[in-house]
């Protein structure tokens, strides 16, 4: 009889202690404020490590570029040579958008050149870190879907 009960006590012990896990990775399941993503893209300069247009990579576009998002709202991408300047924020979703949920969207826009003119739309936030933000956009359009990724320096 003890022999029962210490086994049954053994394997309710095990069965909490491994159940319980500890996030270690300092990621968050809950979805970010506006406060929480603009604190983090304001923080350093950052560069684009992916960009798929429709199924296009276009990442070599951006190659060399560093992205600085103001805290003013100004977009500045400069490679030591030119220099770019575009906007940027981040809003709650609304009804207008083209993925209509309760996301937040990462406004980009560039007045110039062709390139960065790809940039320019109303992202939604796949996910972020304090180092990484991955957007995703499917466009109205012709269905297609864009990624970009922004990676800090």
């Amino acid at each position: 009889m003890k022999s029962t009960f210490l086994t049954a006590l053994t394997l309710c012990l095990a069965t909490f202690i491994f159940s319980c896990s500890s996030d270690d990775s300092g990621d968050s399941t809950t979805t970010p404020t506006v406060t929480d993503v603009t604190n983090t893209v304001t923080s350093g300069t950052w560069r684009i490590t992916n960009y798929i247009d429709s199924g296009e990579n276009e990442t070599t576009d951006f190659t060399g570029y560093n992205f600085t998002f103001d805290t003013n709202n100004i977009l500045r991408a400069t490679n030591g040579t030119n220099e770019y300047i575009g906007s940027w924020s981040v809003t709650n979703d609304d009804s207008n958008d083209d993925s209509p949920s309760n996301d937040l969207d990462f406004n980009i826009a560039f007045g110039g050149p062709a390139n960065f003119l790809d940039l320019t739309d109303d992202w939604d936030i796949q996910s972020r870190t304090a180092t990484k933000i991955e957007l995703i956009d499917v466009s109205g359009g012709n269905g297609g879907t864009d990624y970009l990724t922004f990676e800090k320096n």
